[in-house]
């Protein structure tokens, strides 16, 4: 089997300007993403790619208000599942086109995923991951009388607030690690994957689907330490990781310890909310499988990977 990849797309791949979140232009940024995928794949990289899908679940649960007068509501895990089917068909049919056009045939599949979590996990006990957009109080409580928790988001407004559990162990493992060893590039682990629970407890016999979110970059870095892929790719939206950052005293960091990594975790060099999970999720691959990690921005991909940007998370 060639080198192994697995790429984390962040929420920019699709929307990259919230005032055009509409699907012609999601399909402009999807092709945009897609050249840079097809750029590692003609490299020689075999890929696993897996997605964000925050936006499209807001906007989903959004109709779901507005029509409920007239239809059923989705469950949030099916929603989950919806949108790894519509963003997994957008990125497999862009790829598909994009390596067709350089005269590349390599198999592009999507894998609708469930990830195990635990259903004693703390995080049910205290919600705390924000989904759907803001609104009035009164909205919010009308959400709560309907079983929701919501919460006010330092004045800006009420959001509904779901669990955001641990994931264990991404379902259909086997089947990607199939596809990746047949040469195919697989789209997986969509928005952190479908939340499930085994039942009976300890088997995974029966599951069941649970209203929760995972963390897109724990569950990557987990399916990417299962198939122990050569390299944990996080794409985001910034072209290093940094201290200080977004201040006069930024300092971008070309290459980190898990050490170093954890230290500056510790010292709060970065935010819960967007670049400590991905350091968190780097720091655990690494860890797991003693290869590299790769946090950087979509337009310096290529030269991230000779090493001429972005940020290296090593072994110690």
């Amino acid at each position: 089997m060639s080198k192994t990849m697995l790429v984390a797309i962040g929420g920019n791949s699709l929307i990259t300007d919230k005032h055009q979140p509409d699907v012609p232009h999601q399909w402009d940024a999807v092709r945009e993403t897609c050249r840079h995928l097809a750029d590692m794949i003609e490299d020689g990289w075999t890929l696993v790619v897996t997605h964000g899908n925050g936006p499209q679940v807001g906007y989903i649960l959004r109709r779901n208000e507005l029509a409920a007068h007239e239809v059923h509501a989705t469950p949030l895990d099916v929603i989950v599942a919806d949108t790894q089917g519509s963003i997994g068909y957008m990125l497999q049919q862009a790829l598909h086109n994009e390596l067709y056009s350089r005269g590349l045939y390599r198999p592009v599949v999507s894998v609708v995923t469930q990830v195990l979590v635990d259903e004693a996990d703390p995080a049910f006990n205290a919600p705390n991951k924000p989904i759907g957009g803001f609104m009035e109080e009164t909205a919010a409580r009308k959400f709560e009388q309907e079983g929701w928790q919501v919460v006010e988001d330092a004045g800006r407004g009420w959001r509904r607030v779901v669990a955001s559990p641990e994931p264990l162990r991404v379902v259909e493992e086997d089947a990607v690690r199939h596809l990746v060893m047949a040469g195919s590039t697989v789209i997986a682990v969509g928005g952190g994957g479908i939340p499930v629970v085994q039942n009976p407890a300890g088997e995974l016999r029966e599951l069941k689907g649970v209203y929760a979110v995972i963390d897109k970059d724990r569950a990557s870095s987990l399916l990417a330490c299962q198939l122990k892929v050569d390299l944990f790719l996080v794409s985001t939206g910034v072209e290093f990781v940094a201290l200080y950052y977004n201040t006069p005293q930024q300092i971008n960091l070309g290459q980190l310890t898990v050490a170093e990594a954890e230290q500056y975790l510790a010292e709060g060099h970065f935010a819960p909310g967007s670049m400590a999970p991905k350091i968190q999720a780097a720091i655990r691959f690494v860890r797991e499988t003693g290869n590299p990690a790769l946090i950087t921005n979509p337009p310096n991909l290529a030269r991230a990977l000779r090493h001429e940007s972005g940020t290296w998370i090593v072994a110690n």
